[in-house]
C-alpha cells in the first residue's frame, strides 16, 4: 500500500498530510510467524516507531495485525474489534471536540482487543475486551517501559485506562 492509498477517502488538512509517512514494521503474529505491517505516522517519529517494533519482535511480543485504518473505512471501532494495531486516524478524542494525537500520527494503538480503552461513560471498548497481562499480546509494564524510555506516554498509566494507547508528545 502507498501513502496515498493509506490516506484515501479522508479529508485531512494539508499541514498534517505533509508530515505523514507510511512505514513498514516487522512483528510476530499470534501464529508465531514474522510478518510485516504498515503504519502511517508523523515523519519525526518514523524511525523510532520502526526501532520500537523491531524491539517488540526481538522480545517476541505478539501482535494480531498492523494495517492502516483506511482498510476499516476509517472506523476506529471496527479496527479495534479486529484487534488491529494502528497509528494515524484523523479523528476527535472520544467524547470531546479535540483532535486526537492519532490525527497527527503521534499515537499508536496496539492489540486493542487485548488492551481495551475505558470511555468517559465507563464502557470498555472494544466490546468484550478484557485486560489480562497473562495473555500474549497484552501490554505489560515491561512493554510500556520500552516506549516510555523513548519519551512515549502510555494510556495504561492514566486514571481512565487506555491500555492499547501510546503517544509521543511533540
Amino acid at each position: 500500500m502507498s501513502l496515498d492509498e493509506a490516506l484515501a477517502g479522508k479529508e485531512i488538512p494539508d499541514k498534517i498530510r505533509e508530515t505523514l509517512v507510511l512505514v513498514s514494521v516487522p512483528y510476530l503474529s499470534f501464529e508465531k510467524e514474522i510478518r510485516e505491517g504498515q503504519l502511517v505516522v508523523h515523519a519525526e517519529v518514523a524511525a523510532e516507531v520502526q526501532q520500537l517494533f523491531m524491539r517488540l519482535l526481538e522480545i517476541r511480543f505478539q501482535i494480531e495485525q498492523v494495517i492502516p485504518i483506511v482498510a476499516y473505512g476509517w472506523d476506529d471501532a471496527v479496527s479495534m474489534a479486529a484487534n488491529n494495531t494502528s497509528a494515524f486516524n484523523y479523528r476527535l478524542i472520544h467524547g470531546t471536540n479535540r483532535l486526537s494525537n492519532h490525527s497527527y500520527g503521534l499515537a499508536l494503538d496496539i492489540n486493542p482487543a487485548l488492551n481495551p480503552y475505558t470511555q468517559y461513560d465507563g464502557e470498555v471498548v472494544p466490546p468484550g475486551a478484557r485486560y489480562d497481562v497473562g495473555r500474549p499480546g497484552t501490554i505489560t509494564e515491561e512493554i510500556a517501559a520500552l516506549f516510555k524510555s523513548r519519551g512515549w506516554q502510555w494510556g495504561g498509566d492514566w486514571l481512565r485506562k487506555d491500555w492499547q494507547h501510546f503517544q509521543k508528545p511533540m
